[in-house]
């Protein structure tokens, strides 16, 4: 009987999912193809950047130029799968008719808000609501923020409509294009690739070493002369103005003292490999504060697979254990979007045993940023795709259950020694 109920519940999702795949290959062909984009394009006029309407005579025709058709394909689509089921497995059709009504629950809302009925934009039209953003875009599901970087971001990016799976697929969920990146550890092996393919990506770099020497990347035989600022490890505060206009900060500097358990080499482990990333995290966090910083910045931390794994040298992975539960602390009420890179051993000056390729690893880490994966895992130890998701679903729960979010002059705002007695 539970196999029964679950072959019909696959057959209801299948239906959703044709449904959303159909609704959001429909958007992408209309910025694709003139003739659909001159009907489309009634979408694009009605918004303004808070997501208050330009007009109620533009927001209505906007709906009988695009979200009417779009549903009404929807509908063709979806009727079509309900007839398949019909002939080709009848005992399902019941199930695959979900997909029919699915698709009138966007049809119907549709045509209230192009007849202007009162309310209608207010209980059916949620990505589009004005007010301030409470949470960033988020991973699965389109929301407001995620839906407001198809609008302002990226046009030809963030096509769902509801789920974000084709996005996913199709590598549009996030766009690097014309993005402000920031990268740390700029002048290793794996900051150079970095830099290199989210050139590549449309996005505009800057190199953050601690070298005094310009970086330069070479770009078919030519040379490209990178922005570079030199810091220190102590030194975060002193780049918080330059924060204020990155769009993605990505913290990949680190340290690796091999054997070494020496009080000197604890100390400039957890220094540099988690303390100085929290610190400029932290920083780049306080730099969100509008609507438009919470849909376009984020944070990449390059904690590395020996947050879940041994790496053969115990003061690395203390240290970015430490990074990376911070950061899973971090996550849970973060203004923007926080992402990890779990990276396994590559081939560069502080592994020089490593087994991959570094610029492979940096194609791999865009890629999947590009199709908005949260932890992005890029290894050849088949373990890490197990241990590191469990450790981090876990963790979080223990956090989310064990800690709570300050409230703005609320005690845990004071000064650290003025909550200490004695």
């Amino acid at each position: 009987m539970a196999t029964v109920w679950l072959i019909h519940g696959l057959w209801a999702i299948a239906a959703i999912l044709w449904a959303e795949l159909t609704r959001d290959s429909y958007h992408a062909l209309a910025h694709l193809w003139p003739a659909l984009y001159r009907w489309h394009h009634w979408h694009h006029r009605v918004f303004r950047q808070d997501f208050t309407p330009t007009s109620a005579t533009i927001y209505q025709q906007a709906h009988w130029y695009h979200d009417v058709p779009e549903a009404i394909v929807m509908l063709g689509s979806s009727g079509s799968f309900w007839l398949l089921s019909h002939y080709w497995n009848p005992e399902q059709q019941i199930y695959s008719l979900i997909g029919v009504l699915y698709t009138l629950s966007f049809l119907l809302p549709a045509i209230g808000r192009g007849l202007g009925i009162p309310r209608v934009d207010q209980l059916t039209d949620l990505a589009h609501l004005p007010g301030d953003f409470l949470t960033p875009p988020t991973p699965w599901f389109v929301n407001r923020p995620y839906h407001w970087r198809h609008h302002f971001d990226n046009q030809n990016a963030y096509f769902c409509g509801t789920l974000t799976v084709f996005d996913k697929l199709m590598g549009t969920a996030l766009s690097l294009k014309g993005k402000t990146v920031a990268v740390t550890g700029a002048s290793g092996t794996l900051g150079r690739s970095l830099l290199l393919h989210l050139h590549r990506a449309g996005a505009k770099v800057i190199a953050l070493t601690s070298q005094t020497q310009p970086i330069t990347l070479r770009i078919q035989g030519e040379a490209l002369p990178v922005q570079t600022i030199t810091w220190q490890v102590g030194q975060e505060e002193e780049l918080a103005s330059l924060l204020e206009q990155v769009d993605i900060l990505v913290l990949n500097h680190g340290i690796n003292v091999h054997g070494e358990r020496t009080a000197a080499a604890i100390a400039q482990s957890y220094e540099v490999n988690a303390f100085s990333g929290w610190r400029l995290m932290e920083s780049f966090l306080k730099t969100v504060r509008s609507n438009v910083d919470i849909a376009r910045k984020e944070v990449w931390v390059n904690t590395s697979e020996a947050e879940a794994c041994p790496a053969l040298s115990p003061l690395y992975e203390l240290s970015k254990r430490t990074l990376g539960d911070l950061v899973t602390l971090r996550r849970l009420d973060s203004p923007c979007v926080i992402r990890k890179l779990i990276l396994g051993p590559f081939k560069s000056q502080l592994n020089p045993i490593g087994v991959m390729s570094a610029d492979w690893v940096a194609h791999q880490i865009v890629k999947q940023a590009r199709s908005d994966w949260r932890n992005i895992i890029v290894t050849i130890n088949p373990v890490t795709f197990i241990a590191f998701p469990l450790k981090e679903f876990w963790s979080s729960v223990y956090f989310k259950l064990f800690s709570h979010r300050a409230v703005q002059g609320s005690p845990d705002h004071a000064p650290m020694n003025s909550r200490i007695k004695i």
